[in-house]
This record gives structure tokens, sequence and C-alpha cells, in this order.
């Protein structure tokens, strides 16, 4: 992927080196050196000279002068210090540094001279929006400094994505840098999805991208026809500036925004999420047989007697791994089977970067966008029962106290005996008069042996003290109009975990053996919390007589003793719910930094290659180490893993915001019905604009905005998560449970307001909170960049609440953090 970009990056430079010149300067101007001596070498002469008749030096060099000069240049101090002295040249110099310019590397002042970036007291960086108007600007990596603060009036001129340079104009009243946008090098949205909307005879478009706080306007003749509140997509036609907003035409009316379907359609239009394949994969995927073929086959270990079997959900339509699992003399022996997917998917195909561009699959409910086309999805890489699949196979050897002892990675062929669901199989092993024991009989052996090791995983787990924070996760049920019926929870066996700590097993394997190898390659990392994050824990758990050890270096195991000592008191779960909090998201990097909350010293993705691209290149490793050629050669090296790693990381991201933006959007619609009604509600997280709560018996959560909680100027502690009010010293913290009424639900903006009916405090009261004398607590209610704003839109739009949050707890589980 990275050759691609340069020679996209040359193409441009080509295309903007056939533009006119920048202007000419007055040929008198004195030049930086009277002599020449300036002038050395360039060391990518022979590159340009192989592509150009009448070369110039190359951008690096360019750079490199600029370096050694410390000061911006004219045009004509340069051409004078790089013995440029024909017409013709100084052409060429001139589209060379418009292009330089244009692609971020130099950038040029007010008084036509060019110069670094980093020197100008500049940063460059991509645009971070924020769904209260204002921003950041996020430095590009290798720069330092932390993230620059964008007033709302500076967001009116950028839209989130955007690639910028902004110059540091000081410090806020938080200690945050502030800046402006000094220029935009790169517009990310040339086309929006947005909710239509007319007053008199204006027209425009709400971005459904809640990080874009600004309109997009129409002109009448660029309607297209769409109606009110029709949810449209629009070219930008000019991008928003210093002086105008955007204005854009509607190029597409995808529908009404409350069709079946269409919050979907909307995440995956919004998030750039791929949902078409080319003519080159789908030709590729044509000329690959229907079945394993008898050359497939050919020196592969044939596995196809075992009693593998899947374990999956009841709706699982692809199936990537099986499992077989026999006592032995001393210990067990595990075989986890994994779809060999890099068998089909070859490096630099048409398939591979259509799998590189997804990156992952993304689970809307009801919907899959899968990041490989069915014929593979679910057909030759899913291991359907009773049909022959190719696999690689991770066969581990554990010890009596669950340890692993040697690890064997091979290619095979196999054979599922069992399509099993996880409620199958747990009611095999706890009814011995299950209907289930007689219809598997076949593999109800291995079924059994498969409960016996994970007895014994599931000690060594907790002596590990990897982290299992019971959090509830939900289903979504659906009426035949596709609208939301309920919200039911969804119950987690011990067939679930059975799976998952053979997954966890393999994985480790996988990351020793490579690791072992010294082959470069994606680990799951999962870093332990920042020194900020540990000291506000601390500050909060001393208010409950609760200390967590390890000084500065705590593991999972001082976590796992904290939430041993809460289980069954009335705070056990505000303590789980901060602690869990206070710990990083899951990355993948070639840079080993183990897994906190798994507490794995190496851990990588090996289970999952239908659905994760990590996990592809893991098995691409795995493969290149049999062939025992040096790892030198390895197509992967660790800069392009880094990169592959950081595109990961952003793909799953993405597809966690769509999926979470689809269901809120149900939820506010759910809820949109129900206005007026009243629920028991438990507080789910403080913030110093109110309070988000989860209406008990619909899973869904709303905001309590601080006006409501009364007469009184409430103060939000970050380490203590809590508000608390500075003339009653009442206090609402993680936990609290509320009576509230269903006050307003803007779909629009997929928020949800709630209004405070009463409150019910549990046994630890306010006065036993102890307050830092030292501390300086936030007054909330004249917060303005904290607190989400409103949208500065026309008057004629509903006004609505804040919006009802729906993240995803991050458990370090197979399924999650892990």
């Amino acid at each position: 992927m990275t050759e691609h970009k340069q020679n996209e990056n040359e193409i441009l430079e080509s295309s903007a080196e056939q533009t006119p010149a920048i202007a000419e300067l007055n040929p008198s101007e004195k030049t930086v050196s009277d002599t020449k001596d300036s002038a050395v070498a360039d060391p990518h002469a022979n590159r340009e000279a192989d592509k150009y008749d009448n070369p110039i030096p190359s951008r690096e060099y360019i750079v490199e002068l600029l370096e050694k000069e410390q000061k911006p240049l004219r045009i004509k101090q340069i051409a004078t210090l790089l013995e440029i002295d024909d017409d013709e040249r100084f052409e060429a110099l001139s589209r060379r540094l418009k292009a330089m310019v244009r692609d971020g590397q130099i950038l040029r002042n007010r008084r036509g001279a060019f110069g670094l970036i980093q020197k100008m007291d500049l940063i460059k960086g991509k645009v971070i929006g924020h769904p209260g108007g204002f921003g950041f600007v996020k430095p590009e990596e290798g720069s330092e400094g932390s993230d620059l603060f964008l007033s709302d009036r500076e967001m009116h001129k950028v839209f989130h994505g955007d690639i910028v340079i902004a110059s540091v104009i000081g410090v806020d009243r938080k200690g945050r840098r502030e800046g402006v946008i000094v220029e935009v090098i790169e517009h990310a949205n040339q086309t929006l999805l947005g909710r239509l909307h007319f007053e008199s005879d204006l027209a425009w478009v709400q971005p459904n991208n809640n990080k874009i706080a600004q309109d997009v306007f129409i002109p009448q003749d660029g309607l297209m026809g769409a109606a009110e509140g029709q949810i449209v997509k629009v070219e930008v036609i000019h991008q928003p500036s210093k002086r105008s907003s955007a204005i854009g035409k509607v190029i597409e009316v995808v529908g009404d925004y409350l069709a079946p379907g269409m919050e979907i359609d909307a995440a995956i239009h919004t998030h750039d999420i791929p949902t078409e394949w080319t003519e080159a994969v789908l030709e590729q995927i044509a000329a690959i047989a229907d079945e394993v073929t008898d050359a497939d086959i050919q020196g592969r270990k044939d596995l196809r007697s075992l009693p593998l079997v899947t374990i999956d959900g009841e709706d699982s339509k692809d199936f990537d791994d099986a499992v077989f699992a026999k006592r032995r003399k001393k210990g067990w022996r595990l075989l986890v089977a994994i779809a060999d997917v890099s068998h089909y998917v070859k490096p630099g195909t048409p398939l591979d970067e259509a799998a590189y561009q997804r990156g992952n699959s993304v689970y809307f409910p009801q919907k899959v966008i899968p990041m490989l086309p069915e014929k593979l999805s679910n057909g030759l890489c899913s291991l359907n029962p009773q049909v022959d699949r190719l696999c690689m196979v991770c066969d581990m050897s554990i010890d009596d106290e669950g340890k692993l002892e040697r690890t064997q990675f091979y290619d095979a062929v196999m054979n599922s005996k069992a399509r099993l669901t996880y409620n199958q199989v747990h009611e095999m092993l706890t009814d011995d008069r299950s209907e289930h024991r007689e219809t598997f009989k076949n593999v109800l052996p291995n079924v059994e042996d498969l409960n016996d090791l994970y007895q014994l995983l599931k000690t060594a787990r907790a002596e590990r003290g990897a982290l299992d924070f019971d959090t509830v996760e939900t289903r979504i049920v659906f009426d035949e109009q596709r609208k939301i019926k309920e919200i039911v929870p969804v119950v987690r066996n011990e067939a679930h975990k059975l799976i998952e700590e053979c997954m966890l097993m393999a994985n480790v394997a996988t990351a020793r053996y490579l690791k072992w190898h010294k082959a470069p390659i994606l680990y799951r990392v999962h870093e332990k919390p920042s020194e900020e994050r540990l000291k506000n824990l601390r500050t909060f758990l001393g208010d409950f007589g609760l200390s967590l050890g390890g000084g500065d270096e705590p593991d999972a195991r001082d976590y796992a003793t904290v939430i041993k000592a809460v289980e069954g008191q009335p705070h056990e779960h505000l303590v789980s719910m901060v602690m869990l909090r206070s710990m990083n998201q899951a990355v993948y990097q070639p840079d080993n930094l183990g897994h906190f909350g798994l507490n794995y010293d190496y851990y990588a993705h090996f289970t999952s290659p239908i659905r994760r691209y990590p996990d592809l290149l893991i098995h691409r490793a795995i493969r290149f180490v049999w062939t025992k050629q040096p790892i030198e050669q390895f197509e992967y090296s660790e800069s392009k893993m880094q990169a592959l790693g950081e595109h990961c990381s952003s793909t799953e991201r993405r597809a966690d915001e769509a999926t979470r933006e689809a269901v809120t959007f149900l939820k506010c619609e759910f809820l949109s019905h129900r206005l007026g009604e009243e629920y028991d509600a438990v507080v789910a997280a403080a913030t110093n604009f109110g309070l988000f709560v989860e209406l008990e018996p619909l899973y869904v959560e709303g905001l309590v905005h601080i006006t409501e909680l009364g007469e009184d100027y409430f103060h939000y502690d970050a380490s203590r998560h809590c508000l608390k009010g500075e003339r009653t010293g009442k206090v609402y913290r993680i936990g609290d449970r509320l009576r509230v009424q269903v006050a307003q639900v803007n779909l629009d903006d997929r928020k949800i307001d709630l209004r405070l009916l009463s409150s019910e405090k549990d046994p630890l009261e306010v006065a036993e909170i102890a307050t830092d004398a030292n501390a300086e607590p936030q007054t909330l209610a004249t917060d303005d960049d904290a607190a989400p704003k409103k949208k500065k839109r026309r008057n004629t739009r509903k006004k609505g609440g804040y919006r009802g949050r729906n993240k995803k707890s991050e458990a370090p589980s197979e399924s999650n953090q892990s």
C-alpha cells in the first residue's frame, strides 16, 4: 500500500508541475549568499535525472537546504543557491515548490518566502471535530506537543478530518494550547451525507457526522428535487473558509430519514465504509473453485477424521474457528483450527487490497459489511459442518497447571463434525437429560474434554489476575417494520467463556511463536493506564477505604484484588465502572508492550482472519517462518507494520463509531414515541454538564442536564467521578438510582433529554465523600467549551437535548479489548 501512495504523490507532483509558475520575483533582489558555497551535490540527483529530461534538485534536497539556511527564502534566493540560472529550470523549480506547499512539506508565507513548517512555530495536523462545536488539531506523527485547541469560530473555517497548518496563539484557561488555522492543506470531505432542511428560500444540509458542526448551504438549482427532511448526499462545491460557509449540491437522494435501515446507510456513508466490490475483485473471486480441490489438499495434514467442532452464536453465519481437546497422561492437547484465509487472499491482489481497505467486518443490527466476499466469508473460509475446509492449526501442549508448554503450527484439511451453539453446549454440560447430548453424541466426548480443559484454564486465568468485568451486552429485537420491539441483555454463559479461553490460548501461543522467530508482526497491545488516570483512580478508591497495589506499576492482579474486595457491596458496580474507564483502548502495533487487561507479556490476534486484517497478516507471518528464509526478506518490514497497525486500529474505531451511531439513532427513535413516560434509571457517567443515565428496563441512555439537578452550583470532580452541589453538598455519582421522565428526543442530533423527578441515594452519602482541600473543582454552569453546545442552526429547527450515549464497554475480553 505504501508504494501505491508514493506513486500517487509522484503523479500529483507531475500534475502540479504542469500548472502556471507562481509569481516572478524582482530580478534585482539580493540572494542569501554572494557565492555558491551552499550548493552541494543532491544525493537524489540520479533519480531526478531518470524521471526528467531537464532535472532540478529533489524535494528532499530542497528541504535540506531550507533547514541549513534556517530562515524562509524567496524563490530567487533558492534558485541561486541551487545554481538554477535558466528560465526552463526556474519554471520547473517554481512548480516543484508549489507542489511541496500543496503537500504540506513546506509553507509559503505572506511575503512569498518558502520555509519549513516546524521552523515557523506552526503545526501541521488533522482537525478533530467535537459535537460541541469546538475541535482540535492533532499534530502529525513525529511532531512534538499536545493537541491544539480550536474554538468554534476557528472550526467554522474547516471540516472534521481536514489536514491543516495551524499557529499557536497561546494557552486557554484550562492550560491547553490554543491555535488558529493558517492554511488548509487537504480537504477531507468532498462529499457529505446529511438531512435536508428548508427555511423561506434557503436550503441547507445538516451533516450526519456530529463532528461537523456547520451546515452545507444548497442553492435552489442544486436540490435535485429533494424534499424537506430527506437524507441526501452532497458534493461540497465550496469548502468552508474564514469568509464563507460551505456550499454544495445534492448528487443523490438517499431516502427518508425514518425509512427502515436508513440509520445504517447513513452510518456507512458518513464513515466511508466500503460496501462494493471492484470488478477486479469479482473476477478474482470467480476464478476460485466453489469447493476445496484435490490440489488444495496436497501437502496438508489430514484432520478430517478428528471430531473438531465449531461453537458460535445462534445467528452466526461465518465460522472461522474449530476446536478439539484431548487429555494426555500429563496435561492436555488443544487444537484450534482457523480457516486458512491466507491460502485464498494473496498479498498484492485486488482481493487483498479490498480486505486492507475494509480492515475488518462491520456488524450492524441485522446487517454485516464483510471484510471478504461472501464466497469466502460464508463459504470456503467458513468451517461449515460436514464439508472439507482448509485450515491453519495451532496445536498446543498444555500442562496440568494450565500453562502453555509447546506449540506447533501447520496447514491442514478438516471436516467439522458439528455446528454447535453456545446455548446447546451450555445445556449439554449442565443438564444430563438434555436432548442435545443425544443429538450430538458423536462429539460429546470432545465437548466434555473441552469443558474440563476450560476449568483448568479458568483457574489459571484467575491466578494470573486477568480482568473480567461483569458488563452487560444487549441485543435489539425488531418488529416487522424493522423498528425496535425490545432491547434484551445477552447472557454470556460458560460456553462463551470456554471458547474465549481456547482463543486466548491460541493467540498467546501465536505471539510467543512469532516473537521467538523475530518476525515483524502486529501485536494486540493494551497499555497500562496512564499516570494521571492511576492518580485519579487511587483518589477515587480512597473514598471507599480501598487502595490499589503495585505502586507506580500496578498490573491486572492489583486491579483484580480491588474488584474482589467489593464483590457484593453496594458500590461494586460503581467501583468496577470507574476501574474499567481508567484503562486504555487496545490497539495494533509492531512494538510489543504486552496486554494489561489479560495480563499477558505477548498477545496477538490469530483466530479471525475472515473478519480482521491483522489476523490475516499474522497467518502470512507464520507461513513465512515455515519457509526458513531470512526474516529480513519478509515482505512486511517493521515500518510497514507500523503503518498497517495504525490503519487497522483506525478501521476498528471506524466500525465502532459507525455501529454506535446506527444503534443510537434506533434507540432515539424508540424513545421518541415515549415522551412523558417515567422510568427508573441508574447513573452511568457523571460529566461537567450533567449525568448520563441508563433507563433500566430499556437499556437506553440519555442525559439529565446539570440544570435539572436543582437550584445549586454543581462542581465536577473528575477524580471522584461525581457532581457536588456547592450550597447543599448533594452528590451525584455513578450507580446512583434516579427517577426520570423522557423530556425531549432530537433525532437529527441523536440526543435524548431526561427530566429528573427524584433521586435515591445509596449508603455512601455525601458527607462520607472526602474533599481535597487543595483541589479546585470545576464550576459547571459556565463551562462553555466543555459542555456539548447546541449547534448554531436556523431557528425553525427543533432544539434537542444532549446526545444519548451508547458506548460499548471496553472490558478486556476476546471480543473487545483483547
